[in-house]
């Protein structure tokens, strides 16, 4: 590559950099006078890349949002991260749907460096990535793009969805905002046409279109990730499960996140509270009384309970099954399995 080439090409790269860089700093960089630098802008422009001058004190030259994306320039460690990113976005769906990310990271490792496509391969070889790629449908590129415009500028939208018994129909919603969770993407909001809060999975969404002429509010302190989690806890399942369990919410918590379970403190007290009081489960204030732990209430559902006794063994802590019965009986059922296998020789 003769050095006025290649001299271009770097002046690209600073430019891409970010910011408005001035004739002097880029002059300083390139090695070159400023009239030299002008010609390098002149180049650049010819072909077709949109570079823009900017005038005063601390004008100079930077790049501006054109018709196509300028040929990119990345350092090694920038290539290495776009390409790391595509990687793991797709193993963790968090990529629109098609091949554009594939096509993307193909385009990328074409012109990289021998000496840097090696390390990466180096990278990918010795990395393993939990779970399954693909494991869930994306999202189409252009239902995202249009809901996240439609959040952006509080705009409803109609759509076209299938829900989970296959059925289709158009729905009007108005976006609140978009959710990655655990591979799949959501959109959390309120159907105007029920008045009632709705949370719609995006790859079952096959088209999107914004709503000319009308807009809407979001509700002050809303939270779209706690509004997706919180409604994971009240999905109607086949059990409505309630348990008062004495710890705190933090100590709760930590076994049944916002995705399984909606906590609130609570008295929790009652005449069978105190037979099994043992040594250490509350704090003495020096006169011979007990000052009892808080209690947590949580609420959940689930279409199995089979699930819940390990996990509340996990916790540790005294609780109470308020319902369903069904779950007192697996409870005591885990526990004899438990201690029979306490009791087996070794």
């Amino acid at each position: 590559m003769s050095r006025p080439v290649g001299r271009v090409l770097t002046l690209l790269e600073l430019l891409q950099s970010g910011g408005t860089r001035t004739v002097a700093e880029l002059a300083e960089r390139l090695g070159v006078d400023g009239r030299t630098v002008r010609r390098y802008v002149d180049q650049l422009i010819d072909l077709d890349v949109p570079v823009e001058s900017v005038r005063g004190r601390y004008g100079g030259y930077r790049l501006a949002p054109g018709t196509a994306l300028p040929p990119l320039m990345f350092g090694d460690d920038e290539a290495l991260a776009v390409l790391l990113g595509l990687i793991a976005g797709r193993r963790a769906g968090l990529t629109p749907g098609g091949t554009a990310g594939e096509t993307a990271a193909a385009k990328i490792r074409r012109v990289l460096p021998a000496r840097i496509a090696r390390r990466l391969d180096a990278v990918l070889d010795s990395l393993a990535l939990t779970g399954e790629p693909g494991a869930f449908p994306a999202p189409d590129s252009e239902v995202l793009l249009t809901l996240a415009d439609a959040v952006r500028h509080r705009r409803p939208v109609t759509l076209r969805y299938t829900d989970c018994k296959g059925a289709r129909g158009d729905r009007t919603l108005h976006p609140y905002g978009i959710v990655a969770h655990a591979g799949r993407w959501y959109v959390t909001g309120e159907d105007p046409d029920i008045d009632q809060d709705r949370t719609l999975r995006l790859d079952r969404i096959t088209s999107a279109r914004p709503l000319p002429g009308s807009s809407f509010e979001v509700p002050d302190g809303f939270d779209p990730a706690d509004r997706v989690l919180t409604g994971f806890a009240t999905a109607a399942y086949r059990y409505e499960v309630t348990l008062r369990i004495r710890g705190t919410v933090e100590q709760v918590r930590a076994r049944l996140p916002v995705s399984v379970a909606i906590l609130e403190e609570c008295a929790g007290e009652d005449e069978n509270d105190h037979e099994d009081e043992g040594e250490g489960e509350g704090e003495g204030d020096g006169e011979g009384t007990v000052r009892r732990e808080s209690w947590v209430r949580a609420e959940l559902r689930a279409e199995r309970l089979d699930w819940l006794p390990p996990l509340l063994a996990s916790l540790d802590r005294p609780f109470v099954i308020e319902r369903p019965d069904e779950l007192r009986v697996l409870v005591a059922e885990f526990a004899e399995r438990l201690a029979s296998f306490a009791r087996r020789p070794a």
